[in-house]
């Protein structure tokens, strides 16, 4: 027998294969090379729609033909099909008879030659085994994410006429509130036994109006979902679990399918490869017009994912949240254990339309950074009692600064940085800028965290101190405007630092290791406790006066207010961080009338619940 003859005939089952994945059955046995081949009581057409029909439920998983042998009277095929990526192939040998005539050679054909115990009607069916997701935990092992029961809505196109599909979509759309014409084209696109999903919801979340929904074709499916305790929790940060967009299958095919689910958004996109495991996949062979059982043929386990180890408290994060609940500008709560720089909430208020503020926002920090101008001060040589003079305002190269409209009379005139700092006089702080040199501002926001960019494995901003480029940007930097940009958890790790007494670095994913930066000088015990001084006085004679009598250790805080032009002219940012023990919050308004009084009750809060 012609060796060319047993190429054509593996090359012919292997490209037909491998054209399902692209093309549909008829125009997969249209194209097939074994309609030129010749056949022994069949026609080369013929057997090309049998071995589609007889493939087509392969999921487009292409395999390697080769041939292992030939005979006089047989052609022996090696069958290898990669089910799962990353495992051992399926590999079987099938035989097909040859016959000559004349000088001529016909093959015999005969389903074994796909499989080799498939009968006559049998067909290939492969079904994805899909992996059990890992959790991710929180503090203390606190399952945070895990699969709960969900119900999905769709449009059934089984149960529903051709022609009123799309109608039925539209209704369902309208109903449950998702964009009408992506989803109306999803349904048309469809194929006639698919079911496509709209939207789903957690068990027990189903609005009344939309169990009462009489559309045709609508169903209902219980199943379950990699969800967090509420719709909300830490949802910026973390993510969500859904089925695969267009654009994931695209960037990455040999990964993602259509129909799969995976991570989506935040964190449980980025460790997706970590999370999913890995899915497994059985083959059986089934005959569609019989009652029969089906026969497996192969089957490999899916591997469970591995969990994702996070330092979320879940308690602190859900109070945090619920505190942000009523706040109707965006707003951001950030929670850190100075010991070791743990994040034990990072919560965003409903204002923020679902971005992530709290670890990677970007604004002015205002007097909170007079933190950092503090330490500058005291590197300089001042110190805690050093005088320094507090006026009404103070220009610079032509440009007018003054202090916050309620600044109290009574700490205006030559009084100590302390007082100073306490009462967040803007003037003094300004007066001081002529002892620093350009980098001193940028070094001391390094040696408490702030400005220096690290990879935490989540998105975080960590702010930004530059050189001032002329007076009055070095004058408006004094006071947290000018240049300075902060993120809610970097002003955490400010007041996280004088805490600690040590530089801080925020964590979030346990597996992460971090550490503070080699080259930037930490805070020496004789400055640690010059700002602590001075930041106990804010609460107990200055802006912070509201923390005083929050029980527990001493609470040392400032407070902040940043101005900015906003759709209603000059607004303010309303900041407040403070630390207690061993835990440092940071709480951030959008728009406030001042730290104290917007983001301040906010924090005092949080410190009771968190006490």
């Amino acid at each position: 027998m012609p060796n060319d003859l047993a190429d054509s005939f593996a090359s012919a089952l292997a490209d037909t294969a491998a054209s399902l994945a692209d093309d549909d059955p008829d125009e997969a046995a249209a194209g097939s090379g074994l309609a030129d081949l010749t056949f022994v009581d069949a026609q080369g057409a013929d057997v090309a729609a049998d071995f589609v029909d007889a493939v087509d439920g392969m999921d487009g998983i292409e395999p390697t033909v080769t041939v292992a042998d030939t005979s006089a009277t047989a052609i022996t095929v090696d069958w290898s099909w990669p089910l799962v990526e990353g495992h051992d192939p399926w590999t079987y040998q099938t035989t097909v008879a040859t016959q000559e005539t004349g000088g001529d050679w016909s093959l015999v054909w005969a389903r074994t030659a796909v499989e080799p115990s498939l009968r006559a009607k049998e067909v290939l069916d492969a079904t994805t085994l899909p992996a059990p997701r890992g959790d991710v935990t929180g503090a203390h092992g606190q399952v945070l994410v895990t699969d709960r029961p969900v119900v999905e809505l769709g449009i059934d196109k089984t149960k529903v006429k051709p022609a009123e599909a799309p109608a039925s979509a539209r209704a369902l759309a309208q109903l449950v509130g998702v964009d009408v014409g992506s989803y109306v084209a999803a349904v048309k696109a469809a194929g006639p036994e698919a079911f496509v999903q709209a939207i789903v919801y957690r068990r027990g979340e189903v609005p009344p109006a939309v169990r009462a929904a009489s559309i045709p074709g609508l169903l209902t499916v219980a199943d379950k979902l990699a969800l967090a305790p509420t719709r909300e929790f830490a949802a910026p940060i973390l993510g969500r679990v859904g089925p695969v967009t267009a654009e994931m299958v695209k960037d990455d095919p040999d990964t993602y399918h259509v129909g799969d689910v995976a991570g989506v958004s935040g964190l449980e996109a980025r460790y997706d490869d970590q999370l999913r495991g890995r899915p497994g996949r059985s083959v059986v062979a089934t005959d569609p017009d019989s009652t029969r059982r089906d026969r497996p043929l192969t089957r490999i386990e899916p591997v469970a994912g591995k969990k994702l180890a996070l330092t979320l408290d879940e308690r602190l994060e859900t109070t945090a949240e619920n505190l942000l609940a009523g706040v109707g500008p965006a707003s951001a709560l950030v929670a850190i254990r100075p010991s070791d720089g743990a994040i034990l909430a990072a919560a965003n208020g409903p204002g923020t339309g679902g971005q992530n503020y709290a670890t990677y926002g970007q604004f002015a920090p205002g007097s909170t950074f007079k933190i950092v101008s503090t330490l500058a001060l005291l590197r300089s040589g001042l110190t805690p009692s050093s005088t320094v003079p507090c006026t009404p305002s103070v220009t610079v190269d032509g440009k007018r600064f003054e202090n916050y409209d309620d600044y109290p009379p009574s700490a205006i005139g030559d009084i100590p940085l302390r007082t100073a700092i306490a009462n967040s006089c803007n003037t003094a702080v300004i007066s001081q800028r002529g002892r620093l040199g350009k980098d001193d501002l940028v070094d001391a926001a390094a040696s408490l965290g702030l400005g220096v960019d690290h990879d935490l494995g989540f998105p975080a901003y960590f702010g930004s101190v530059e050189p001032p480029a002329s007076e009055t940007e070095g004058a408006a930097d004094m006071i947290g405007q000018g240049t300075v940009l902060a993120s809610p958890m970097s002003m955490a790790t400010v007041i996280a630092s004088v805490q600690a007494g040590k530089i801080v670095v925020p964590r979030l994913v346990e597996q992460v290791d971090v550490a503070a930066p080699k080259n930037v000088d930490e805070p020496s015990n004789g400055e640690v406790a010059a700002l602590r001084d001075i930041l106990r006085a804010v609460v107990t004679s200055g802006s912070g006066a509201g923390l005083a009598d929050v029980p527990g250790p001493p609470v040392i805080a400032k407070t902040g207010t940043a101005e900015f032009d906003g759709p209603h002219g000059r607004q303010t940012h309303a900041w407040m961080v403070a630390a207690q023990g061993d835990l440092a919050v940071a709480v951030f308004v959008d728009v406030g009338s001042s730290g104290s009084g917007t983001a301040g009750p906010i924090l005092e809060s949080f410190l009771r619940a968190a006490g």
